[in-house]
């Protein structure tokens, strides 16, 4: 039973090519179907998430964080009667445009492409969604609903959304998405900050004696502490994480369940005309949460050793980027095909970064090495 303002399939604003509705399925079932099978999909799993994929296996990837976002999201669809299947499609396929090595991937691609628009891996994740995965004899991309690309295209500048017709509408216009789309967004924010812990005391770039100082974390840590004194110190930090989760997670759902009520927004139509997002926490565990998220960019996404490794993954990006351009020859034959003749720097600009932003970051460390071995030889 869904609320009468989550999304449902009759009241889709349906794909950009018409298709005949499925036999056994949604239409959410359908999307999240199409981006669990794409070849971006399973990329993910070599992606850089905090830690480069060589670095240890146990660190979490694109793949694994996309996969707790989900599992995240759909327990607080649940709970508040929104869409499921729409709000694990939109979980699955937030991350598909990232580049290889993360945020540092993403700027060197943005500065490689200062002269031609630039670059946003969520605008990037909606290209592969609409034009670069090709699968189907009928059209380009995965032809995915209205409501599963406006909750993959979080943000975007406004040039952008000037060229985006009906999904750039709400970045002019200061609306909202839907409620899936805005419950997506703050569970993606959920799992990087509290599997972030996870990873960075794991990695020892963090210190529990640190995390001691954050109020979200030292609370549960503390309670744990206080419930298992006997209880090893690993597993210790395996409990804390999953009753932070639960903390936050406990807290949206009844703020925005509250929020929900007071709006008085009866269809979808509403969520998206209402003034501000719908989906929120109380101001005091916002107030925790963007303590950690400080802490964390302070402490382990600006530490020495994550600076230094993604300083090499910028070089190696900026590097292969400017060997394509130089020569297109380099590519593959099916970008090397879509070049066609004699195309503008820019459009040339745009089909090299599609290629580099799709690779691995193993990938992108052989193609480095490979290339520039050859050009030293």
């Amino acid at each position: 039973m869904l609320a009468p303002y989550a999304a449902t399939g009759k009241t889709s604003r349906g794909r950009h090519y018409p298709e005949p509705a499925p036999a056994n399925r949604s239409e959410y079932q359908r999307d999240r179907d199409r981006i669990i099978h794409c070849a971006a999909f399973r990329r993910l799993e070599y992606k850089t998430q905090v830690f480069i994929n060589h670095e240890g296996d146990l660190f979490r990837t694109r793949l694994t964080h996309s996969i707790e976002v989900a599992q995240i999201a759909r327990s607080i669809a649940r709970a508040l009667a929104l869409n499921e299947d729409l709000t694990e499609a939109i979980a699955l396929a937030h991350d598909l445009g990232h580049t290889p090595f993360g945020h540092s991937g993403q700027d060197a691609l943005n500065d490689c492409l200062r002269e031609h628009g630039g670059f946003e891996h969520n605008l990037q994740s909606l290209r592969v969604v609409d034009v670069l995965e090709e699968r189907y004899a009928e059209f380009p991309g995965l032809n995915l609903t209205f409501e599963t690309r406006e909750g993959i295209l979080k943000h975007c500048s406004l040039k952008n959304a000037r060229e985006l017709g009906e999904l750039g509408k709400r970045f002019l216009e200061k609306t909202q998405p839907g409620l899936e789309a805005q419950l997506v967004n703050v569970a993606d924010e959920i799992a990087y900050n509290n599997h972030d812990v996870d990873d960075g005391l794991r990695s020892g770039l963090l210190e529990l004696e640190q995390l001691m100082g954050i109020a979200l974390f030292a609370e549960q840590y503390q309670e744990v502490r206080r419930r298992y004194s006997d209880i090893a110190p690993r597993r210790a930090i395996h409990e804390t994480v999953r009753r932070m989760i639960n903390y936050v997670v406990t807290d949206l759902i009844e703020n925005s369940r509250r929020l929900i009520g007071e709006s008085g927004i009866q269809r979808i139509e509403d969520a998206r005309r209402h003034p501000r997002p719908l989906i929120a926490y109380t101001p005091e565990v916002a107030g925790k949460t963007r303590e950690l998220k400080r802490f964390l960019r302070e402490n382990l996404y600006a530490h020495e050793r994550v600076t230094r490794m993604m300083g090499e993954a910028v070089k190696i990006v900026r590097e292969l980027f400017e060997a394509f351009m130089r020569d297109p020859a380099l590519l593959p034959p099916q970008y090397r095909d879509k070049l066609g003749g004699q195309p503008q720097a820019g459009e040339r600009a745009r089909i090299v970064a599609d290629y580099v932003a799709g690779m691995t970051d193993r990938y992108a460390m052989r193609e480095h090495k490979r290339l520039f071995a050859a050009f030293s030889g």
